[in-house]
């Protein structure tokens, strides 16, 4: 059996206002504008998830609140804590407990570039794929019965993408 992973980092967010407190950052116009055209990307190819983890972090649920009308609103979305600023490791537990495919994933940097990189058996062509840039979107696929099967070193790269690879 085949499971698909769709792992996003965040769109870009907002520093306008230095005191505020990092989980409660917005996105700003550039991240409001990338979301939804990773979205019609990702659906344009048929990756459309079943599942939807995300950190608890504002800007990370809207990213998928500007994604959802594209993808399904009906898409069963879980909101975890624990996945706010995760390392890998942390990344890796969370998927593990995941119960459809294709699963879509919400992160943060590093954690998300480093659980990104160390899923893979072999990186895609890509420069942008090392900074994991925001709205960075992998999707790979993982020969597993069960998500509690996949470790680091077993996917496969079936695309990767940047709002900057999108035109219009």
């Amino acid at each position: 059996m085949t499971l698909r992973l769709i792992l996003v980092r965040h769109a870009k967010s907002s520093w306008d206002d230095p005191a505020q407190d990092d989980s409660d950052r917005p996105l700003n116009a550039r991240g409001r504008d990338a979301a939804p055209r990773i979205a019609a990307w990702l659906a344009e190819r048929g990756h459309i998830p079943a599942e939807v983890v995300s950190s608890t972090a504002r800007r990370t649920v809207e990213t998928w609140e500007r994604m959802a009308p594209t993808l399904g609103e009906c898409t069963v979305m879980r909101r975890d804590p624990t996945l706010y600023h995760a390392p890998a490791q942390r990344m890796l537990e969370v998927l593990n407990h995941c119960a459809a495919s294709p699963v879509l994933m919400l992160g943060h940097n590093p954690g998300i570039g480093e659980f990104a990189a160390r899923l893979l058996k072999a990186r895609p062509d890509s420069a942008r794929f090392t900074t994991f840039p925001t709205c960075a979107t992998l999707v790979a696929d993982f020969d597993a019965g069960d998500w509690s099967e996949v470790g680091f070193g077993s996917g496969r790269v079936v695309e990767f993408v940047t709002p900057k690879d999108i035109t219009g």
